[in-house]
């Protein structure tokens, strides 16, 4: 991957978006595991039930994050790469 030019330096919240990703997960990890101990007193089912639940959901999160793009200038402009395909009456996209 490619750095922007200047000194970039991403802002706190895209520091602690993983750390988002992954509490949210942990906190359903924990809410499943727990209605499943008090319903089955199986600290087998319950571990593997916080497991996949914990997975499932990071993946869910993660995959929701990807389909968002949260600066224009990061969308195409339309002429995949290709200088030559650029409108010239058009500014560049930034």
């Amino acid at each position: 991957m490619t750095q922007p030019p200047g000194d970039f330096r991403p802002s706190r919240r895209d520091v602690l978006r993983p750390v988002e990703f992954v509490g949210g997960a942990a906190i359903a990890a924990v809410f499943t595991a727990l209605i499943v101990l008090v319903t089955t007193r199986d600290w087998f089912l319950t571990l593997i039930t916080a497991g996949g639940t914990f997975i499932v959901v990071l993946m869910g999160l993660a995959l929701l994050a990807m389909t968002v793009k949260p600066n224009r200038g990061e969308h195409g402009d339309g002429t995949g790469g290709d200088p030559a395909r650029r409108d010239p009456s058009e500014p560049p996209a930034h």
